[in-house]
């Protein structure tokens, strides 16, 4: 494993620290960066031979050949559902398929802090299982990784890290001698700083300090695991969201349209899984992938239930009261426990679960955009988000539509 010293990165707006800043040009974040005028069709089309159909579960949740409800037969130890991620990168390094690994290991001096690493042995995966919060450089990790001779690469990585990788893709061919790139994406449930994951972990843990796990489930429950072995769940109900200061979630995350990172070879997550993971094969490298991983992978067919409209059509009242500094409403305490009980059984789960989560990300990155960003709208928010809100009386005004071809029409 190892690691490179980094430059402090300069200060942007709308950046999460995906790496690109902390590079000897940084001025390749005007190019590359999803925060400033992404061309996301293009990106796809690009990607994976073409772009989204706007109908159909590719408008939620881009191109994709197969989906999956998954597990590992074998539950890999510490990993943060069965290892399916993991088990991929291990896969490519003992088939020797790649040089290195690009991911996250914990922090030396905090585990939840996540650590850009270089992986080269599959062995050294192992430290690297596990969900961090907070930002990260991860593509700093590339130019030093190919000057050293490192020339096939796979990169697990979220979406706003995946979004540049794929638009500076073709200048490592081209001019850093990259021959081969293999993309694992997890789907970004919400990130904020390491330092506001803490704080959310003091109100939610009687010793946040032995906290080894956590996840937010679609049973609607975060688990909690601590060091002495006892798990601990909260109903969603139950999280003291409240308590939380107005930007414990950054702009960043509150205005990114990619929650489901179309632009991996294949994206390994948990939204549409009914209590297992789910994975989207997006494209022939992603079929790779998961074949490698031969009959170690349980695959079944992604199931879907419940119905999401009223709870994404609660999400957006709620949203558009907190853009506007009203306070959220809170369920009465003498309610909750019956919500709590029926939101498992007759609530969205499923693709519908996913479904609800993807539409309720297009809500909050338009109302927030808007609210905080209005000029950029025009320039951010995808063709096929707008038809994800639309149904819920979100519509596009004059203002906010492109004044020019997009980006990818002049490449």
């Amino acid at each position: 494993m190892a690691t490179e010293t980094l430059s402090p990165p300069p200060h942007r707006a709308l950046c999460t620290d995906c790496g690109v800043s902390r590079t000897s040009a940084p001025d390749r974040c005007a190019q590359a960066c999803q925060f400033i005028q992404p061309d996301h069709a293009w990106a796809e089309a690009r990607v994976h031979g073409r772009a989204r159909q706007l109908r159909g579960d590719e408008a939620f949740f881009g191109p994709y050949q197969s989906l999956w409800r998954a597990r590992m037969r074998d539950p890999v130890e510490g990993a943060q559902w069965t290892g399916i991620t993991t088990s991929l990168a291990q896969a490519l390094l003992e088939d020797g398929k790649v040089d290195a690994v690009l991911t996250m290991a914990p922090h030396p001096e905090d585990r939840w802090r996540p650590h850009p690493v270089v992986i080269t042995r599959p062995e050294d995966l192992a430290q690297c299982r596990g969900m961090r919060m907070g930002f990260a450089p991860l593509l700093s990790l590339v130019e030093p990784s190919l000057a050293r001779g490192l020339k096939r690469l796979a990169v697990i990585a979220i979406p706003c890290q995946v979004y540049p990788l794929r638009m500076l893709e073709a200048e490592w061919r081209q001019h850093h001698g990259l021959e081969s790139l293999y993309v694992i994406g997890t789907p970004c449930s919400d990130n904020t700083t390491t330092e506001r994951f803490h704080e959310f972990l003091s109100l939610i843990a009687p010793d946040p300090k032995a906290v080894q796990y956590l996840e937010f489930r679609p049973d609607y429950k975060v688990e909690l695991r601590e060091a002495q072995g006892r798990v601990r769940t909260i109903p969603f109900l139950n999280l003291p969201l409240s308590k939380l200061p107005a930007d414990f979630f950054p702009v960043t995350c509150r205005t990114c349209v990619d929650y489901t990172n179309s632009l991996a070879d294949i994206t390994v997550g948990y939204m549409g899984g009914s209590g297992q993971q789910w994975v989207l094969v997006r494209n022939a490298r992603g079929q790779e992938m998961l074949d490698g991983l031969q009959d170690r992978v349980q695959l079944e067919e992604a199931t879907s239930a419940g119905q999401r409209k009223g709870a994404v059509k609660g999400f957006l009242n709620n949203t558009l009261r907190a853009a506007g500094g009203l306070p959220l409403r809170r369920t009465p305490a003498w309610l909750r426990p019956l919500i709590n009980w029926l939101m498992p059984k007759i609530g969205p789960r499923g693709l519908e679960f996913a479904r609800a989560r993807v539409e309720m990300k297009a809500i909050e990155s338009v109302v927030h955009l808007r609210q905080s960003h209005p000029a950029r709208v025009k320039h951010m928010v995808p063709a096929h988000v707008w038809q994800l809100v639309k149904p819920y009386g979100l519509m596009r005004q004059p203002q906010e539509s492109p004044a020019s071809p997009p980006l990818g029409d002049a490449r």
